[in-house]
């Protein structure tokens, strides 16, 4: 059985600085790209980023049983990481390093709980993680209060995982997630 590398966190944790960097580190990791129902972001591109597909697309996709996990993480708007893109890297004897929501993650361990290293990242507090989302610019009032109230819950679930790292200094995240995933590697 192949490696799996999850990273989870609530939104605007440092998830994604965090990926970027294992990911230029270690040649044989390779992103999964997840595929969602929600418009690309400013500078996002399809099929390096996410997948961004139709809500029916994705229905479809589930009907097919075509997703290792997905979930509807905001109302409306699905997200889920394709089992093509899992075997896809596999075949290419790479580690997938999926960045995923906290329940997807949390389903994608109880699939493969030998075969994968989960990293809860957490922001040293509520407070920082508003400021955080707030600088992104990317929130409505109405959607900053539903991150904030959906990052609450996804706290509650670090212990679930093998490691949690607090983002307080992101060299330092970085580097701390790197010696996890060098370890894991070697075994």
């Amino acid at each position: 059985m192949q490696k799996i590398i999850i990273i989870t966190a609530p939104s605007g944790a440092g998830k994604t600085s965090i990926t970027r960097h294992l990911l230029a580190k270690f040649p044989q990791l390779q992103f999964s790209i997840s595929a969602t129902t929600r418009l690309p972001r400013a500078a996002e591109k399809d099929g390096v980023d996410y997948y961004f597909i139709t809500e029916d697309a994705f229905k479809q996709h589930i009907q097919n049983h075509d997703f290792l996990e997905w979930e509807m993480v905001y109302e409306g708007k699905y997200y889920g990481t394709l089992t093509s893109e899992m075997n896809r890297m596999w075949q290419q004897q790479n580690i997938p390093v999926l960045d995923i929501d906290v329940k997807g993650a949390l389903h994608v361990q109880q699939e493969f709980p030998q075969h994968c290293l989960s990293i809860f990242i957490k922001a040293p507090s509520i407070e920082a993680l508003q400021q955080r989302l707030e600088n992104r610019g990317t929130e409505t009032p109405e959607s900053l209060q539903t991150r904030l109230n959906k990052a609450s819950y996804e706290m509650s679930f670090a212990s679930s995982f093998d490691a949690i790292i607090i983002n307080d200094d992101l060299q330092r995240a970085q580097q701390e997630a790197a010696d996890l995933v060098a370890a894991f590697i070697n075994k």
